[in-house]
């Protein structure tokens, strides 16, 4: 996943999209226990992608919580 599909996400789409993807991780990382995974460079590739993911997710948070700050400070001023 690119990283401006990610950005353009939504948080509670974002959240979804990583128990998605982990649970993938998790049937790649069975498949490749089994020696089912021909092609192993999707165990990398999507935990990758779960980093990204939850990096994109912690800077949304961060922005909202000192959105919300900035909005409270506002308000007693």
């Amino acid at each position: 996943m690119k990283l401006y599909e990610i950005k353009e996400m939504q948080t509670d789409e974002l959240i979804k999209r990583i128990e998605e993807e982990e649970k993938n991780l998790v049937d790649l990382r069975f498949s490749h226990q089994l020696k089912q995974l021909n092609n192993t460079s999707k165990l990398g590739l999507a935990k990758k992608d779960i980093a990204r993911m939850k990096t994109i997710l912690a800077e949304k948070l961060r922005k909202e919580k000192v959105a919300q700050t900035e909005n409270k400070e506002g308000a007693k001023a």
